[in-house]
């Protein structure tokens, strides 16, 4: 994970960002939300042994995150770690208080085994090397107590749009997209048993009105993103 190229993009990252998906006729906030409502319902259905207390949002970046794990998880103690410092002094500065702020060596978590009841990552993967893939979901694992679960939610190279949109952004310029499959495959590598994926948003804003359907086609290779979950 390369420090200085995320350090770089720093304090313009939600103007690029907003400017980027554009397309889509949505916002950054609409994105963020409704990954960590996702996060929300997986508990739900999947069940915990217990109401998750600790979170940990890897790659937190600016902390875009933070004010929707403070809405679907408002008793939970939230960590946002990242390798940009200037991204986590950004974040620190927007959100003082609704979550504590780490920096990490983009190799070894600083935490105990079993810390996080919850391990989350936002379309983070495809700027780390493919070769650091499998390390650092075994990272993920070890600081994940035994029945918490992760979730971590990717761009889909199977849409064009999405591919568009990559490929035409500043801050992914050394992006390498990975697919639902391999990235499952990893999953498992890295010693994760159970674990599925799940294609979503198919509509733009202006088809917003046929968003109900999403629920029954997120086997359809064809959503804009896509996440990995599983429980240890």
């Amino acid at each position: 994970m390369d420090k200085a190229e995320f350090d770089k993009f720093a304090e313009q990252y939600r103007v690029m960002h907003a400017a980027n998906i554009a397309i889509s006729g949505e916002t950054p906030d609409f994105f963020a939300e409704y990954k960590v409502r996702d996060v929300a319902r997986l508990v739900r259905q999947r069940g915990m042994p217990c109401r998750p207390s600790r979170i940990l949002d890897f790659g937190a970046g600016i902390g875009t995150s933070v004010p929707y794990f403070r809405k679907y998880f408002p008793e939970a103690n939230l960590t946002c770690v990242d390798v940009s410092t200037k991204s986590l002094e950004l974040g620190e500065s927007r959100f003082h208080g609704d979550a504590e702020f780490v920096a990490f060596d983009g190799k070894v978590l600083p935490f105990d085994p079993d810390t996080f009841d919850i391990v989350f990552a936002a379309c983070v993967f495809h700027h780390i090397g493919d070769d650091e893939h499998v390390s650092l979901l075994r990272e993920m694992m070890r600081v994940l107590s035994r029945g918490g679960q992760a979730v971590i939610f990717e761009h889909n190279p199977l849409n064009p749009l999405t591919v568009h949109a990559v490929n035409t952004c500043s801050f992914d310029e050394n992006a390498q997209l990975i697919s639902a499959v391999a990235l499952k495959r990893k999953f498992e590598s890295a010693g994760f048993d159970g674990a599925c994926y799940r294609y979503r948003i198919f509509f733009p804003h202006f088809l917003r009105m046929l968003r109900p359907l999403e629920q029954v086609m997120t086997w359809l290779p064809l959503g804009a993103q896509y996440y990995v979950h599983a429980i240890k």
